[in-house]
C-alpha cells in the first residue's frame, strides 16, 4: 500500500493530491503464482536438474506471493519497510536523471533533488517514489551468489557434499522471491503515479479517478478470468540477458507505456465481471511478459554465476 501524499510533477502537468487507498498487491495470489509457475516450467535443460523437478516448480510457484505475506498489520515495521519495494513511480524517479544502480545512491539523489525543489520534498521521499528495480536487482544478485555456491559445492563432492541440499533450498527461495518483483514489474499500475485512479490533472480521456481500479484489475479480474494454460502460449522465446540492470529497466519502461491502456480498458468495462476479450488478451500478455522475464533472469543468474569473482584491490 502506498503512503498517502500529494504528487506534483515538475514537468508536463500538475498532479492531483493522492489519498490513502486499500493495499495493492500486484496480480494477487493467483497471478503471482501463475507467473512463477510458468517461468519455472519453462527453464531450459542446461540449468541444474533439481530446479526443474515437480517439487521445485511447486515451491517456486508457492513463493510467488511471499512478499505480500509480509504486508500484514501484525508486523507493521516489516510492512512499512518493504511495501515500497513493490513499485516505482517512474515519472518522479526520472526527475533525478538516469537511475543509479545502487539503492543508497538513488536515495541520496532523490533527497538532493528535493533539497533544490523544496515544494516537492514530501513527494520525493524515497518511500513514496518506490524501490522496485532496486529490490529486484538485490534479490537477483542473491540468487546469482547462491548459484555460485552451488557450482563450488558440486565441484567439491557433488551431490555427496553435505552443503548441496541447503544451497538448493536457498536457490529455490531466491528464485521464488525474485519472481514476485519481476511479476510486479509487468503490471503497469506499479510503475506510475497513476497507480490507483488517474492522478494527473491532465486526464486524457476522462479516466477513472476512483481508488479501486488497481485491485479490480490485478486481483479480482485475474482470479476470476485468467488461467495458466491461456497464458503459457504467450511466453516470449528465451532472450539472453547481458546486463540485468539495463534489461530490467527497459522491461519496466515498456510496462509503463501500457499504463494508459489499462485505463482505456477499464473505461470500456474490460475488467468488470467476465470483462471483454481485449482485456483478457491484454492481461494474459502482461502475465506472460512477467513469466518470460523471470525465466530469462533466472537463466542469466545461472550463466553469470560461472564468472570469476573480481579480485579486491588494496593499496
Amino acid at each position: 500500500m502506498k503512503l498517502p501524499g500529494s504528487v506534483r510533477l515538475l514537468f508536463a502537468s500538475v498532479v492531483l493530491p493522492l489519498v490513502a487507498v486499500p493495499p495493492s498487491f500486484a496480480w494477487g495470489r493467483e497471478g503471482h503464482m501463475m507467473v512463477n509457475r510458468l517461468a519455472a516450467q519453462s527453464l531450459p535443460a542446461d540449468l541444474p536438474a533439481f530446479m526443474r523437478t515437480r517439487q521445485a516448480i511447486a515451491e517456486i510457484e508457492y513463493l510467488g506471493p511471499e512478499p505480500d505475506r509480509w504486508r500484514s498489520r501484525a508486523e507493521p515495521e516489516l510492512n512499512a519497510e518493504q511495501a515500497p519495494d513493490h513499485y516505482i513511480d517512474l515519472e518522479l524517479a526520472d526527475l533525478i536523471g538516469p537511475l543509479p544502480r545502487r539503492r543508497y545512491d538513488y536515495i541520496a539523489a532523490l533527497y538532493a533533488y528535493a533539497a533544490s525543489h523544496p515544494t516537492m520534498a514530501a513527494d520525493l521521499r524515497p518511500e513514496h517514489v518506490g524501490f522496485q528495480p532496486y529490490i529486484t536487482e538485490e534479490v537477483w544478485q542473491r540468487l546469482k551468489s547462491a548459484m555460485r555456491d552451488y557450482r563450488e559445492a558440486m565441484a567439491q563432492g557433488g551431490n555427496k557434499n553435505p552443503d548441496i541440499q541447503p544451497i538448493e533450498a536457498k536457490i529455490l527461495f531466491y528464485a521464488g522471491w525474485l519472481g514476485h518483483y519481476v511479476g510486479d514489474g509487468s503490471q503497469p499500475l506499479h510503475v506510475t503515479v497513476n497507480y490507483n485512479g488517474w492522478a494527473a490533472k491532465d486526464n486524457p480521456d476522462g479516466y477513472t479517478t476512483a481508488h479501486d481500479i488497481h485491485w479490480k484489475f490485478e486481483g479480482v479480474y485475474v482470479a476470476a478470468n485468467i488461467k495458466a494454460p491461456d497464458v503459457q502460449p504467450l511466453l516470449a522465446p528465451p532472450h539472453p540477458i547481458d546486463d540485468e540492470w539495463t534489461d530490467y529497466l527497459a522491461y519496466l519502461r515498456h510496462t509503463a507505456t501500457l499504463t494508459e491502456r489499462v485505463y482505456q480498458l477499464d473505461k470500456q468495462h474490460g475488467f468488470d465481471g467476465a470483462g471483454t476479450p481485449e482485456a483478457k488478451q491484454f492481461t494474459e500478455e502482461r502475465l506472460a511478459a512477467g513469466a518470460s522475464m523471470l525465466r530469462d533472469m533466472i537463466v542469466a543468474a545461472w550463466v553469470q554465476s560461472a564468472d570469476p569473482v573480481p579480485q579486491s584491490h588494496t593499496d
